[in-house]
């Protein structure tokens, strides 16, 4: 499990420890989850330093297997748009990246098995 302290807006902490509370996780993702809500930095909502991945942040990440490269916009469920590479604050990938740092490493169990992940750009979009 990583040690990496992540950095919430006060929002997006909410919206986790929600899906923490209703969602059903693998015990991998759960257990993760609950250490990163627990020794998280939280802050005010909007005050995100810029490399940091809140709401209506734009993401391009990397598998570090298959050195395939991703980018998506996360947003409330209500945006969530996968032809506008939009992707729900609840979808797997953006619960695994939400508080992380550019250039992060990021372990989640996808439905496939465990996913590794490098965090290559981070830009907020108004």
């Amino acid at each position: 499990m990583t040690k990496e302290k992540l950095i919430l807006g006060l929002k997006e902490h909410q919206l986790l420890e929600k899906h923490y509370k209703t969602s059903v996780l693998s015990d991998y993702n759960k257990q993760k989850l609950m250490e990163e809500l627990k020794h998280a930095t939280i802050i005010k909502t909007g005050s995100l330093p810029e490399n940091v991945i809140g709401l209506y942040t734009h993401v391009v990440i990397e598998d570090m297997v298959s050195k395939k490269t991703f980018s998506f916009q996360i947003v409330p469920l209500e945006e969530a748009n996968m032809k506008a590479h939009k992707i729900s604050v609840f979808s797997p990938m953006a619960i695994a990246v939400l508080g992380y740092q550019e250039g992060s490493q990021v372990s989640w169990e996808m439905p496939g098995g465990l996913q590794n992940y490098l965090i290559k750009k981070v830009s907020k979009l108004n």
